[in-house]
């Protein structure tokens, strides 16, 4: 089944999404990470649209979705979840699995948190909220937060580059996997990404992280405790924000979720596509016969 590439006006706002699947199908909604886009879940969305309709959209002031003047909008994880309750609930969407990844963990944990009844399982991929799990490539982060002088915070500004989003993709990849990662990832988002108030919302993001990690990941994997929803875990330890460590913390608040680890790294729906297809179809299959 073919991927629908789609607009919605959102309260005066343009947003692109992609949709496949039928209407009446169980829903898994897909929040991106970090530097990217819906792009991200390209080939997972036909993959699964035989049983299941996928909706992945693109955030404001990031892809194909419009970037609002910054006294329009935020641009903080909060407002972020804020979009996706507002887009959701334009779609009509009551139910739905949701699909963690990077930032996109933190974004639709707070919209779980929203409406806790509404979600109906959980399919996190190297997506942190244990703080004492995260990995060495927060180093440069965490200088900022202990001392954000000038010289620390054009670390976080120089990230935000082609080159910075070529590293996010591939840097911590063995060449076999780097090959199956192709150049569009960087190429064709960096220039959607290269305004200065789409550049200024990137860095905006990574400053907001330390605030994201002291004051909710507790109340995140709070949530986690109380309501107990069906999870998969599948994760890439060859990850430096993200090793083995992070997605075994989950087991904590979680101890019946599915935790399964690959030999990849953050991108797995890059580089092991056929390794974690299968274990979602399994996963999103046994979770729609239970609910039955």
């Amino acid at each position: 089944m073919s991927t629908l590439h789609r607009y919605l006006d959102l309260n005066g706002l343009k947003i692109f999404y992609r949709e496949a699947g039928r209407r009446d199908a169980p829903v898994l909604l897909l929040p991106h990470g970090y530097p990217c886009s819906s792009f991200q879940y390209r080939r997972l969305l036909p993959a699964l649209a035989d049983r299941w309709r996928l909706i992945a959209p693109d955030y404001p002031g990031f892809g194909y979705s419009e970037t609002p003047d910054t006294n329009d909008f935020d641009y903080g994880f909060g407002a972020y979840a804020s979009f996706l309750e507002q887009f959701a609930g334009a779609l009509g969407l009551t139910r739905y699995a949701l699909y963690l990844h990077d930032y996109g963990s933190w974004i639709g944990l707070r919209l779980a948190m929203r409406a806790p009844a509404r979600v109906a399982a959980l399919i996190i991929q190297n997506g942190d909220i244990y703080q004492d799990a995260m990995g060495p490539k927060y180093a440069a982060i965490k200088r900022y937060w202990d001392d954000p002088s000038p010289t620390n915070h054009a670390v976080l500004e120089e990230a935000v580059s082609e080159h910075g989003f070529r590293d996010e993709l591939i840097g911590e990849t063995d060449e076999r996997h780097a090959e199956s990662m192709p150049p569009d990832l960087w190429k064709l988002h960096w220039p959607l990404m290269n305004t200065p108030v789409r550049r200024r919302i990137c860095v905006q993001l990574m400053e907001a992280i330390e605030a994201n990690v002291v004051d909710w990941f507790p109340r995140y994997q709070q949530y986690l405790r109380e309501h107990r929803p069906p999870t998969l875990i599948v994760w890439g330890p060859r990850d430096g924000y993200m090793p083995e460590g992070s997605a075994r913390a989950y087991l904590r608040d979680l101890p019946d979720a599915q935790l399964h680890l690959t030999d990849g790294g953050h991108w797995l729906l890059e580089s092991h596509f056929e390794t974690v297809l299968p274990l979602i179809r399994d996963f999103l299959g046994r979770v729609h016969a239970a609910r039955n």
